[in-house]
């Protein structure tokens, strides 16, 4: 059996056996809204990956706490959520936001005028190619 990062594993080996110790994962936490965990804390491998056990898609259980909220106790608890998801976006200064804007202006109008002569030069080449073809067929 292999050990997953995601799984934590524990031991039920008893001292002084030889065998392969039998691994079992830990139970799973308790459903924690996103809301209670600090602005710096990484999300749990699960949550970053989408991965469920045995590598499978996650999926959200229903009924973790009990029957499904009301329409508009739903609404209330998405906008909280929201909110505090916002709350731990980092967010660009003005400078960052200029220069990174700058870059792109600089690289679409780079890319304008290289995809111009490509175009032109392409142009360019069929326009003699097909000239050529006619000369040459119009010479045989």
């Amino acid at each position: 059996m292999s050990k997953r990062e995601d799984e934590p594993m524990t031991s039920s080996r008893k001292g002084g056996e030889d065998d392969e110790p039998e691994m079992t994962p830990a139970p799973p936490p308790e459903h924690i809204s996103s809301s209670n965990v600090s602005a710096g804390a990484p999300a749990p491998r699960g949550a970053r990956f989408g991965e469920g056990p045995e590598g499978r898609g996650a999926r959200r259980e229903r009924g973790v706490t009990g029957a499904r909220a009301g329409f508009f106790d739903r609404i209330g608890q998405f906008i909280h959520d929201v909110r505090a998801e916002m709350k731990r976006v980092s967010w660009p200064t003005a400078t960052e936001v200029k220069n990174t804007t700058i870059i792109t202006i600089i690289a679409v109008i780079f890319f304008a005028i290289y995809l111009f002569v490509v175009d032109r030069g392409l142009t360019f080449l069929i326009t003699q190619l097909e000239k050529l073809v006619g000369w040459l067929l119009g010479a045989v």
